[in-house]
């Protein structure tokens, strides 16, 4: 077997959550501590299918952002815009004190905003005149508005790049993060990812069949910090050490045998690599955040792969029971997750290790490793 080359580890200095538990991580652990909360149906509105939903409750760009510029921001760039506001905050003179030219975003989110782009595709076709739409809703037609708005809105110069990868997305975007700081490319980056809720949305999981029936659809947005080097004294949560990603082989709808085995041996094989990586050992791992466990098959395939890696599964952290299914931005609230419990239940001495890991019906998979900073 061929050694792979050890990473560096990179300083987590703040973090941004927006989800239906709530802003930050506290809410986060909170309801992690207190389980599944039962929700009503969405299919009392006729918009939605008979489905729970997840949405954060009541959320207006506006109200953390102020008026100016939100007039026409879509909820996914609402949602990455407020949830990048709170890391900047949380990050304080760390982040203030990054040259503007050298710190950028690296986002994950699938298509955009579904809803935007479906909106304004109505508009064209049912308006008078369809070439008077608003043109100040285009914008938000196209993947990358909401890393374009994260920059924009806080004069970041640096690198700018919106990454899809299915449910595997967020963990493709630390990647990204990883391979450009490794470049010299940024000493500063921005990175997380995000997904919205809508009718749309949740029709499309509706009719897809990959979810379990009582399985909630949600939304959110995580956003991290990341530098590449720290500053003496500097506050950091964690460390992110190796991501691991890749395709393995499309699982197609109900297909087993041949294929499904190749993708858990594939998610093996990325978190072998990645502990390698991260110079740490299965008996390392003190915590397991995993993300498929709502859908119809992966769950079990994804336990199955990390018993396979690490010999048994770690007491798991289930974050998408409490937040629903959140596509692309479901990575990144894993991490946001396991940052959460780890701040809500002390450990030793020791920096506890950390696993994330993600896995998608479209073959695509993946692992990142975080420590624990004590």
């Amino acid at each position: 077997m061929t050694t792979a080359a050890p990473v560096q580890p990179l300083p987590v200095v703040g973090v941004g959550v927006v989800s239906s538990a709530g802003y930050g991580l506290a809410p986060l652990a909170g309801a992690l501590d207190r389980g599944p909360v039962p929700q009503a149906v969405a299919g009392a509105d006729a918009a939605y299918p008979p489905r729970p939903v997840r949405p954060v409750a009541g959320f207006k760009a506006a109200d953390h952002l102020g008026r100016k510029g939100t007039k026409n921001l879509d909820r996914l760039a609402g949602l990455s815009l407020v949830a990048c506001k709170q890391a900047l905050e949380a990050a304080g003179p760390a982040a203030a004190g990054t040259d503007p030219a050298r710190t950028g975003v690296v986002l994950a989110t699938n298509t955009g905003s579904i809803a935007g782009y479906s909106d304004l595709l109505y508009e064209t076709l049912t308006l008078d005149k369809p070439y008077l739409i608003n043109p100040g809703k285009f914008a938000g037609s196209v993947m990358n508005c909401s890393a374009g708005q994260m920059a924009i809105r806080h004069g970041l110069k640096g690198l700018n790049a919106t990454v899809a990868g299915g449910r595997t997305a967020s963990l493709y975007a630390f990647r990204h993060a990883r391979l450009a700081m490794a470049a010299g490319r940024a000493e500063e980056l921005l990175v997380g990812g995000a997904e919205e809720l809508s009718a749309p949305t949740a029709w499309a999981w509706h009719h897809a069949g990959t979810l379990r029936e009582s399985a909630p659809v949600g939304e959110g947005s995580a956003v991290f910090v990341v530098r590449a080097e720290e500053s003496a004294g500097e506050p950091v949560l964690a460390d992110l050490l190796a991501c691991e990603a890749g395709f393995y082989g499309w699982t197609g709808a109900g297909r087993r045998g041949g294929v499904r085995r190749g993708l858990t041996s594939g998610l093996s094989a990325a978190i072998d690599r990645a502990l390698q990586r991260s110079g740490v050992t299965a008996e390392d791992v003190a915590d397991v955040s995993l993300g498929a466990g709502d859908h119809i098959g992966l769950g079990r395939l994804e336990e199955r792969a990390v018993r396979l890696a690490l010999g048994r599964l770690p007491e798991p952290v289930r974050v998408t029971e409490v937040l629903g299914e959140t596509y692309s931005a479901s990575g990144a609230l894993q991490l946001a997750a396991l940052l959460a419990r780890w701040q809500s239940t002390p450990g030793g001495r020791a920096p506890r290790v950390g696993l994330i890991t993600s896995v998608g019906h479209d073959g695509n998979a993946g692992a990142l490793v975080v420590r624990e900073r004590v």
